[in-house]
């Protein structure tokens, strides 16, 4: 439930009441009892409380849409396999003189 803002048009009194969206405004100051208009306020900014808020929670991904082959699926890039190393002989292969 939202908290409203009003203003006497008599005596300037301002004061907030905690109010159904649904309920009808106010129209009654209640220090002189004089005719109130509330007031449109900024309304409350986002709030985070709590653990649990992470930079990757949101993170970006790096695939645009010309690459994702059009399904929506990003594709996988895999490093370039390597060329086959020859592998050492544990023994010595030279000959015995």
């Amino acid at each position: 439930m939202p908290t409203y803002e009003y203003k006497c048009d008599s005596c300037g009194y301002d004061f907030e009441e905690f109010q159904s969206i649904k309920e009808e405004p106010l129209s009654k100051c209640p220090k002189c009892g004089g005719k109130v208009q509330r007031l449109i306020g900024p309304g409350a900014g986002l709030i985070f409380k709590g653990s649990g808020f992470y930079l990757t929670d949101y993170k970006k991904s790096n695939t645009s849409p010309s690459t994702s082959g059009g399904n929506g699926a990003a594709k996988k890039t895999e490093p370039a396999a390597a060329a086959p190393k020859a592998e050492k002989s544990a023994t010595n292969d030279k000959p015995k003189s």
